[in-house]
């Protein structure tokens, strides 16, 4: 799962280098990603260790954050799905990438939980 998770920042960068260009490179929120994302990979590698003990604390806190993540650009999916009908917002790449920064957090939680469940009926 460490390897996962440095991946997952690795696509949350690359989500804000994206994000950054599309809008002409003219607002750096679209960097907020990217940050996320370092904090992501700080974790994949802080996981990555024969500790036990340490490998599920940093797991778990990486799963919480993305969580978070996830539940705070709720609000981007649904401006998606309205922009798919129709709807107008002033910066349409930053909706999409929330949107997108969304569902990647929505994946990497999922996986998470089942990586989770895995381990703990492998315990038993």
């Amino acid at each position: 799962m460490a390897k996962l998770t440095i991946t997952f920042g690795v696509l949350l960068i690359l989500l804000a280098l994206v994000g950054f260009v599309s809008t002409g490179s003219s607002h750096p929120t679209a960097l907020i990603p990217a940050g996320l994302g370092l904090l992501f990979v700080v974790f994949g590698v802080l996981a990555n260790t024969a500790d036990s003990k340490k490998r599920m604390l940093w797991m778990h806190i990486s799963v919480t954050v993305a969580l978070l993540a996830f539940l705070g650009t709720i609000p981007a999916d649904i401006q998606a799905v309205r922009m798919s009908h129709g709807a107008v917002y002033p910066h349409p790449p930053a909706v999409l990438e929330k949107a997108a920064m969304s569902l990647l957090s929505l994946l990497y939680v999922l996986f998470c939980v089942r990586s989770f469940v895995n381990a703990r009926v492998n315990r038993s």
